[in-house]
């Protein structure tokens, strides 16, 4: 495997040490194990487990649906409870089913064009869309620089009417609706980034994002992969901030750490996906058996008092990080948004990519490996939002502290 993993988060590339990554042999609860090591887990699976690894509720669930076969190539019954619960939760008018975030993104963008016309899309820098062509684009040092690819094997082409601004600059914004609105088909948008590490923008950027949108008939897709369902009981983008989409991607939550993720919206826009309408998309396994019945399990649990329960815990744990910094002398600040969480090493909390990359990743690396032996993993880069689950409780709590002393005085 190139670098011996199948997704570059999973190497320690981004903590300083290239070597054999970590290699998980099983996990229950808030913990994973390693051969005999066991570790409090704060990946929690990029986002996706929030019940706790292996949930009983969740197993009992995928033992009674393997017993009925584990792909049918047809529809059946679970999609239509899947997305009758979902569609209520979320708010979605319709809604189509993938196999990953990368591939509800991707089609998303394609049914924006598709409906609009129009070939132009807005993204954020910093903002992490999965892997297709016209989103791998890096941010120039202009506003509106238009877009280049940021991976080999990108052709130029793919990445040209993608424009990236900065995020949560709201003269940038308007500066781009003025020259290019009525050629633009979408603006794609984490509402609370995670991906540069937890961002929280502003309430009245997003606001004018939609009215912009609106005037110029672009399209708003709230890609809430990583935030949907954690961050807040539907989506987070209304919420939150009471701003309405017009497309939503959801994943990781929604299949309970199976692969399973959905694009919905304004049914008029979604009914120009195929077989209904001429913008083509198909998947094999979308919609797979499993992974429906995992989705289900993990928003039954997932209440609205377990997601209170599980704020407060990560608020707890932000506070408990923010003590021990203090009191080892480094610089250091942590915010939270439900089951997820940023940490930083710079006094506040960022608003922006730029302000993210002026973190001591110096500082970050000591803290990260000392946290790893002490029986604490975390993301291994300072680019990524941690994650708690309903597991996570006074043990771990406590052992997570005791490790955080230890590592603060490490990375000082």
């Amino acid at each position: 495997m190139p670098g011996g993993v199948n997704s570059p988060v999973r190497s320690f590339a981004g903590v300083g040490r290239l070597r054999r990554p970590l290699v998980i042999t099983h996990a229950r609860g808030p913990y994973l194990h390693a051969g005999r090591r066991r570790l409090v887990d704060y990946v929690c699976g990029w986002g996706s487990i929030i019940a706790g690894h292996a949930h009983p509720g969740v197993e009992a669930r995928l033992r009674r649906a393997l017993a009925r076969g584990v792909g049918y190539g047809m529809s059946h019954q679970g999609e239509e409870d899947y997305a009758r619960v979902l569609s209520e939760r979320a708010g979605l008018a319709m809604l189509r089913l993938v196999n990953s975030g990368t591939e509800a993104t991707m089609t998303a963008l394609r049914l924006a064009r598709g409906h609009t016309g129009r070939e132009l899309i807005v993204k954020f820098a910093g903002g992490y869309h999965g892997h297709s062509d016209g989103l791998l684009v890096a941010a120039g040092s202009g506003a509106m620089t238009l877009g280049r690819p940021s991976s080999a094997g990108v052709p130029a082409g793919a990445a040209a009417a993608t424009h990236v601004l900065p995020y949560n600059d709201l003269p940038a914004l308007r500066a781009y609706f003025r020259r290019h609105g009525r050629r633009t088909a979408a603006v794609i948008v984490e509402p609370i980034a995670g991906n540069m590490n937890l961002v929280i923008p502003a309430a009245a950027w997003l606001a004018e994002m939609r009215r912009l949108c609106s005037r110029s008939g672009a399209l708003l897709i709230a890609d809430e992969v990583m935030t949907g369902l954690r961050a807040a009981h539907g989506l987070v983008l209304r919420e939150r901030f009471g701003v309405e989409p017009d497309l939503a991607c959801l994943g990781k939550v929604a299949g309970g750490g199976l692969p399973l993720a959905l694009l919905g919206g304004r049914a008029a826009v979604m009914r120009d996906l195929a077989p209904a309408g001429p913008v083509y998309q198909a998947g094999t396994l979308a919609g797979n058996p499993l992974a429906i019945e995992a989705g289900l399990a993990t928003l039954r649990v997932l209440s609205r008092a377990a997601q209170a329960r599980l704020a407060r815990h990560t608020a707890r744990l932000c506070e408990m990080l923010c003590e021990e910094a203090a009191a080892a002398g480094v610089a250091f600040s942590a915010q939270h948004v439900g089951g997820m969480a940023g940490l930083y090493f710079r006094a506040e909390p960022p608003a922006n990519l730029a302000q993210v990359e002026s973190c001591d990743q110096k500082a970050f690396r000591r803290f990260f490996h000392a946290m790893l032996e002490h029986g604490v993993l975390l993301p291994p880069s300072m680019y990524e939002a941690l994650f708690t689950s309903l597991a996570h409780d006074e043990r771990s709590f406590e052992q997570t502290a005791k490790a955080a002393r230890a590592a603060f005085r490490a990375a000082a």
